[in-house]
């Protein structure tokens, strides 16, 4: 593999014309984990026409039983297309095995530990090295969560991490069956029989997950869980980031709902930090979901814009000095 970058080897796979935007496909391998078959995708999004430099990047992390396209169609349309006309340097990754990230070769042993903990810091490292800029991150569902994690485990910090947002992110949730300890077990019995979880079957998305982060959450959400690993607690962990934070939740959100990620945002102990409801008691024209918070033609007119704004102001509050809506620390 002919390399692009100095760090690892890393090869340009696509090069193609979306309308008025670029997107350049890179794929990574950076042999950093016990796993060397692991290769990750990140797509670039610039302007076609345009020569100028290239504005502050911005990395944008996927949920699950997703890929790139939540960010980015083929249309050119999306968060990451806004961003990029506005002037932002976008780079979207796609996790292992998911979209043209090639399953690794212990695929179904893939877990939220080993994306925090290697692909991240990889991915962070190779986008400072082309853009020369300190990223910012932008995380929805689980792609929040694993961002979460990397931090809580000081897998990235500041060095790395211009901001942080969350989208929809919680690990607070309980799920009162799985403190039971023989239905836990009788649980994680039943998915070591499948290598992955169907999103297609599960009708959750168009990618499939590994059952190593189903039972990776299962320990999470058990009689002694914590959000962690074994090595470390990233829930404590969280408390010592520093890095400017906005926690977003939808009204409309039942799958991660407000309650349980402003859990998570107040863990944070960033001076710098907001925290936004998407509701109509919030002044929002609508009841947000967990997809249509950043997926919709009411997120482009109603949430695109407030992003747009956090990337380019970390302190000033996005919705004035109410309490209700916005609140900064």
């Amino acid at each position: 593999m002919q390399s692009s970058s100095d760090l690892f080897p890393v090869a340009l796979i696509s090069a193609e014309r979306r309308g008025d935007l670029s997107e350049d496909v890179y794929r990574l391998k950076p042999g950093n984990s016990p796993d060397w078959s692991v290769e990750i995708a990140v797509t670039r999004l610039g302007m076609a026409d345009n020569s100028a430099p290239r504005g502050v990047p911005v990395i944008l992390l996927h949920g699950s039983f997703s890929n790139r396209r939540f960010w980015f169609s083929p249309k050119g349309l999306g968060l990451g297309a806004y961003l990029t006309r506005l002037g932002f340097d976008v780079w979207i990754p796609e996790m292992r095995g998911h979209g043209l990230s090639q399953r690794n070769e212990e695929y179904r042993r893939n877990r939220v530990a080993d994306y925090a903990r290697y692909d991240l810091p990889a991915i962070a490292a190779f986008v400072r090295e082309q853009s020369g800029q300190i990223p910012h991150w932008i995380g929805h569902s689980l792609g929040g969560i694993t961002l979460a994690a990397a931090l809580g485990g000081e897998y990235l910090g500041e060095p790395a991490v211009a901001s942080a947002a969350f989208f929809g992110t919680q690990v607070s949730r309980t799920y009162w069956p799985l403190k039971i300890p023989p239905v836990e077990w009788s649980g994680r019995f039943i998915l070591k029989r499948f290598a992955q979880l169907s999103g297609s079957r599960l009708k959750r998305g168009p990618e499939d997950e590994p059952i190593g982060l189903a039972l990776e959450s299962m320990r999470w959400y058990g009689l002694f869980g914590r959000f962690g690993d074994k090595d470390k607690d990233w829930w404590v962990g969280l408390a010592d980031v520093q890095v400017p934070v906005l926690a977003v939740s939808a009204a409309g959100d039942h799958q991660d709902p407000a309650w349980a990620c402003r859990k998570l945002f107040e863990q944070i102990g960033s001076e710098h930090k907001q925290f936004i409801n998407l509701g109509r008691e919030q002044g929002f024209n609508d009841n947000f979901g967990h997809v249509e918070m950043l997926v919709s033609k009411a997120a482009q007119t109603q949430v695109w814009p407030l992003v747009a704004r956090w990337l380019n102001d970390q302190q000033t509050p996005l919705l004035g000095e109410k309490p209700d809506l916005a609140a900064a620390v």
